[in-house]
């Protein structure tokens, strides 16, 4: 697929059915889809998109993950759109600045 319709999935498609199922509004604090912009005097992009995924604890991250909703409904449909052999992830903690 190209980059434009990866990005049509990811945003339009993707995060709205992500966003549906019950576990999300229950246990998911903060979901975002993130897509490269050119940006002159900047390295080209490692990714052609970002989701970022905040919970309050390891308890709500594994619930949700775990529930049939995203198992069955969610999960499935990433492989319609994302090369599972070429994801990065990275877990961390927040700690604001400013």
């Amino acid at each position: 697929m190209t980059l434009d319709e990866f990005v049509e999935y990811h945003r339009d498609r993707h995060a709205p059915l992500f966003t549906s199922i019950p576990e999300a509004k229950q246990y998911v604090k903060k979901y975002t889809v993130s897509h490269p912009v050119p940006a002159e005097n900047y390295p080209a992009p490692a990714y052609d998109g970002l989701t970022e995924i905040w919970f309050d604890s390891w308890a709500d991250h594994d619930a949700f993950f775990a529930s049939e909703n995203y198992r069955v409904r969610v999960n499935p449909d990433e492989a319609k759109f994302i090369d599972q052999d070429s994801i990065g992830v990275m877990v961390t903690e927040e700690t604001i600045v400013v």
